[in-house]
């Protein structure tokens, strides 16, 4: 397998999520409601799998690898695009959390917010996988060995060995800051 390999099944389980959103859109949008642990669920998955797992193994590995390498003027610029499309879904992540806040407070215009930030995701989603997929990864490939490749293969399963146990430790240290007995 090629190290993009791992990056590309990731893309089809992140593509699957989507849908779901798309599909859940029309239902909240049928109900006038969402449920907030739906909401938080999406969190957990933009969070913890689209970007801390697959964009850190880009950002993190790949694309620190490439900054290494003399990349043409293309490739630096698609890059450059892509660490602003990631940064652009964790701000809309960010906005859906603070939507669902909102919204379980009380305030009913949150659930609006909560819409439209699912919708950025549904609309952005689907074209960044396919510029990586199609057109980035495919490129990129070229400035590597196969030894290099395969030690990034390497790379990107260690990372995600690591991963269940940063997200844990992650979530001990926020509980650990909350009062014990609003638990």
């Amino acid at each position: 397998m090629q190290s993009r390999g791992p990056l590309m099944i990731e893309h089809r389980l992140i593509a699957r999520m989507i849908a779901l959103f798309d599909k859940a859109l029309k239902q909240i949008d049928a109900a006038g409601k969402v449920d907030p642990v739906f909401i938080d669920t999406v969190v957990d998955f933009m969070r913890f799998y689209a970007d801390r797992t697959h964009h850190g193994k880009e950002e993190d590995l790949l694309f620190q690898e490439l900054r290494k390498r003399s990349l043409s003027a293309e490739d630096e610029k698609i890059m450059n695009e892509l660490i602003e499309e990631h940064a652009l879904g964790r701000r809309t992540t960010q906005a859906l959390v603070d939507a669902n806040i909102r919204y379980r407070s009380g305030d009913a215009a949150a659930l609006s917010d909560i819409m439209a930030n699912l919708r950025k995701l549904v609309a952005f989603y689907p074209g960044h996988i396919v510029k990586e997929d199609r057109i980035f990864f495919p490129s990129s490939r070229t400035y590597f060995t196969d030894e290099e490749d395969q030690a990034m293969l390497s790379a990107y399963w260690e990372f995600d060995r690591k991963m269940v146990h940063e997200k844990y430790n992650l979530l001990v240290k926020e509980m650990e800051k909350q009062n014990p007995s609003s638990i």
